[in-house]
């Protein structure tokens, strides 16, 4: 009952024979146990996504009552852009408070910023020199949140010629109420 090419084979033939039909066996095997173990880990990660999503959007639920009074909060309060020279009011605001720390100012620049649907913003840099403490005084009175003013990039260091003495490099940006609110 044997097939006529197998009969024909020799012993030595018909053990490669054998070895080579096993060996693909157990490639196959393999593969398919690999594209189970694969799909398996896809799906345990989907379901990791899918549990951490669901627990993200059960904390924002709960939550919901605060982040409705935040929203409330920033339209009431957050100030509407009335024209881009805004800019210079935010640089003279500056001003007024690295003067009430005799923190040094230098090249000022003002501009507008970017324009999102949460905010709209104007921007000031400037370069300060002072001791630390001043700085730390000058950091705490500029950025509140009732103010909304945000440090939106800042590189401190020690001055070169002063150990005593630091310079600070800011861009600081006011936030105003964007021009058509989010729904």
């Amino acid at each position: 009952m044997t097939p006529a090419w197998y009969q024909r084979m020799n012993p030595r033939e018909r053990l490669l024979s054998w070895i080579v039909a096993g060996t693909l066996l157990v490639l196959l095997n393999l593969w398919i146990l690999s594209s189970l173990l694969g799909a398996i880990g896809s799906a345990q990660r989907e379901l990791a996504t899918r549990r951490s999503k669901l627990s993200e959007q059960a904390l924002y639920a709960k939550e919901r009552d605060t982040w409705t009074k935040r929203d409330e909060w920033l339209r009431q309060h957050q100030p509407v852009l009335e024209n881009p020279a805004e800019a210079s009011t935010l640089l003279d605001q500056l001003r007024e408070v690295a003067g009430k720390y005799n923190i040094e100012v230098e090249n000022p620049a003002i501009g507008t910023g970017e324009t999102t649907p949460y905010h709209q913003t104007v921007f000031a840099s400037i370069e300060t020199k002072s001791p630390w403490p001043p700085l730390v005084h000058f950091l705490y009175d500029v950025q509140r949140p009732e103010a909304f003013v945000v440090f939106e990039n800042v590189n401190l260091a020690i001055d070169g010629n002063d150990p005593t003495m630091m310079r600070g490099k800011f861009k600081i940006a006011r936030w105003f109420a964007p021009v058509q609110k989010p729904k």
